[in-house]
């Protein structure tokens, strides 16, 4: 029996011994560092850049328990919090479940509203949070209430309020702004007048290849003080439509709307941005392309077709419209 025990304590302290070289943790170190997996995994081996990051001590004894403990489980892309005091177990634990940072991509020119709606099913945010978004986290001051949310690919942490994620977006697009601050100065055009006009040029374009075509015909509009009769503003006026849809089409009644944002009943630019452009859309407000056209329309291609006068606009849309 005294055998029996000596030989199980002897193979039970090999085994333990093998586990911990190959399974225990790498080092001390409580220091937590972010592991991060690309939004986009192909070509990336989750093993080997644990190994290398030094999260991980044996590769094949990782893949091993992994293939024992969590068979066909999906690694989702994302950051994880991991230090080098975690054990094999622990890690595989962390990076099997839901990651402790998220990548969340906010693409074209969107309105607060619809990046709260993408930030809260991302973090998974309740109503109250949303809400806060829309109110209080957006409007810390009056210049930041719409325009400097800027479109990107974000790493977000999961356990972030609301507030903090908003400082992230204004300091993203205080980065890309800055190289042009001093370009506006020089034209004399106010900051939050150039977003304003960005964020129209980026709704109103087809794309970039027209965008500064664009920016010169609302300047044209702005020069001799017509109104801009930008469909656009009115559907930020709106909201959603009936089809709880954003940025539907805008039909004649809605025209007749008294808003600070009605752009067919009110000179100039609207009170505020009505999206967050990207840094493409602000420079084309500093660099317009000369044209003596004051209105345009796009046909069913996107390709765009400009008049100097209503009468040469009308005419267009009876070609290239009707």
């Amino acid at each position: 029996m005294k055998k029996f025990l000596l030989f199980i304590f002897f193979w039970g302290a090999v085994l333990f011994a093998l586990y911990w070289h190959l399974l225990g943790p790498v080092n001390n170190s409580t220091e937590i560092k972010i592991f991060t997996i690309p939004q986009y995994q192909a070509g990336f081996d989750v093993i080997k850049e644990l190994k290398e990051k030094g999260f991980i001590k044996n590769t094949h004894a990782f893949e091993f328990m992994m293939n024992v403990f969590a068979p066909g489980k999906k690694i989702e892309s994302g950051g994880f919090r991991l230090s080098g005091n975690m054990s094999a177990q622990d890690v595989l634990y962390k990076i099997t479940n839901r990651p402790d940072l998220v990548w969340v991509t906010f693409a074209g020119c969107l309105r607060k509203e619809q990046i709260g709606e993408i930030l809260a099913d991302a973090l998974k945010w309740g109503g109250d949070e949303l809400l806060k978004w829309n109110t209080v986290y957006t409007n810390s001051k009056s210049e930041y209430k719409e325009g400097v949310y800027y479109p990107d690919t974000y790493l977000l942490p999961i356990d972030e309020s609301g507030e903090q994620i908003a400082g992230r977006l204004i300091t993203r697009f205080n980065e890309k702004f800055a190289p042009l601050a001093d370009k506006f100065i020089a034209k004399n055009i106010k900051w939050t007048t150039g977003l304003k006009i960005a964020s129209l040029i980026a709704r109103e374009a087809a794309g970039q290849e027209d965008m500064r075509f664009i920016s010169g015909i609302i300047w044209n509009r702005l020069d001799i003080g017509m109104p801009l009769q930008i469909d656009a503003t009115m559907q930020y006026t709106r909201g959603k439509d009936k089809s709880d849809r954003w940025w539907g089409s805008i039909d004649i009644k809605e025209k007749q709307n008294d808003s600070p944002y009605n752009s067919y009943l009110h000179k100039g630019l609207p009170p505020t941005p009505i999206c967050s452009p990207n840094i493409d859309y602000i420079e084309a407000v500093l660099n317009p392309e000369e044209t003596p056209c004051l209105f345009y329309l796009h046909d069913g291609n996107k390709q765009i077709h400009c008049a100097e006068t209503y009468e040469g606009h009308v005419e267009n849309i009876k070609k290239y419209l009707n």
